[in-house]
């Protein structure tokens, strides 16, 4: 499979893909792609026969956004129906998880943020502050097996943390995350 460069006007969304981006992330994308277009070139959009998008309809989404008139492509000609499909989701799927250890000790917040990077950010209530957080067992254990872990965070900051819980469903530590939401 060889990369060539088409018009963007040539490649057709996919219209049963499963992953929505939203604004912020959007943004995000946008701008990762304005910071550095040689990326493209290493992760090409993928494509069938009929030029319907397999893998890349974010960044698509995006050169169109972004008013760019060309895109490099990998077309999948070999693949059947069926793996076609199966590469839209497993495409799609993160299997891997950040070592948040060696991200905070090797690299800069900042840049991986201005990267799209999700770095998430723990704030300490005022009653916290100035205590050693390292006395803070956030992990219990219930009678089930699951972790437990009580979180109280103002709503908008509680959603943003269901939405990451949702899309870390399915990854192989746990086979389900149970969540609360209270609303004053």
């Amino acid at each position: 499979m060889n990369t060539q460069v088409v018009k963007i006007t040539d490649i057709k969304s996919n219209p049963n893909n499963p992953r929505v981006i939203k604004d912020e992330k959007f943004h995000k994308l946008c701008e990762s792609i304005k910071a550095f277009p040689k990326m493209l070139e290493l992760r090409p959009i993928v494509v069938n026969d009929d030029m319907v998008v397999l893998g890349g309809n974010m960044r698509l989404k995006a050169l169109r956004h972004l008013g760019l008139k060309e895109a490099p492509i990998i077309k999948a000609s070999d693949l059947t129906d069926e793996q076609q499909r199966q590469f839209i989701i497993k495409d799609n799927a993160g299997f891997g998880e950040w070592d948040w250890d060696m991200i905070a000790n090797e690299w800069d917040t900042d840049e991986l943020e201005e990267w799209g990077v999700d770095v998430p950010v723990f704030k300490m209530s005022k009653d916290q502050q100035g205590t050693d957080t390292s006395e803070y067992d956030f992990e219990n254990f219930d009678q089930t097996g699951f972790t437990t872990i009580r979180v109280v965070l103002p709503d908008d900051q509680a959603q943003e943390l269901i939405e990451r819980i949702d899309m870390m469903k399915g990854s192989k530590n746990t086979s389900e995350y149970i969540y609360e939401h209270f609303c004053n």
